[in-house]
């Protein structure tokens, strides 16, 4: 049995932090595991942007509602669930990503939780568990399956490299040098293509 584990920014929804920054006009806040990748240091960046403006979740959700998947993600999601199991792994927030789940026919989603406080103030971040993309796929292995896995991000590589096969969706250019060994989608046709050139099955169009 094949299951396909999936990144969420970048390949099913555009990237949370992004287009909070962009509301809010503050640079800083664009800065992804495209640019930092290490999550800790992310997040306690971002933690403090958050701090020094006074922002809190409901400022972001409020963003967050007004977002929808990327163009052509729910059709090559509902493609791909035909085809195989599907999990998303993500770092984002339980707490960001339920309005987008319902968006996409609501698949599995394993990520991390923040912590708010009574004024709705973002206090701190649990992260599921160390490396918990790559902790993932080794459970799935454990559990007999093979994996293929999918991502945009540094914070992706691990999974992609523990997994029987990897495929970067949409990456950067510095990504693509650093990790020449994995097939580059563009598209979600050529996406399709990639699962299929990925899988040991014959999976039809």
């Amino acid at each position: 049995m094949e299951i396909a584990c999936l990144d969420l920014e970048g390949v099913l929804i555009p990237e949370i932090w992004i287009n909070f920054a962009e509301r809010t006009g503050i640079d800083e806040l664009r800065a992804t595991t495209r640019d930092i990748p290490d999550y800790d240091v992310l997040m306690t960046q971002r933690l403090k942007i958050l701090e020094q403006h006074k922002l809190g979740l409901p400022d972001i959700q409020e963003v967050i509602n007004g977002m929808g998947p990327l163009e052509g993600a729910r059709e090559f999601l509902d493609w791909l669930r035909e085809r195989f199991q599907v999990v998303i792994l993500s770092d984002t927030f339980y707490e960001f990503a339920a309005p987008l789940m319902a968006q996409l026919g609501h698949p599995t989603l394993l990520c991390h939780k923040l912590e708010v406080n009574d004024q709705g103030y973002v206090t701190n971040y649990h992260i599921r568990q160390k490396d918990p993309k790559r902790q993932a796929v080794l459970a799935f292995k454990g559990l007999y399956y093979r994996v293929i896995a999918a991502g945009d991000s540094y914070n992706d590589t691990s999974m992609l490299g523990e997994a029987d096969r990897g495929i970067l969706f949409r990456p950067p250019q510095n990504v693509i040098d650093e990790f020449p060994q994995y097939p580059v989608a563009t598209d979600y046709e050529a996406f399709r293509e990639a699962f299929r050139t990925a899988s040991v099955r014959d999976i039809q169009p």
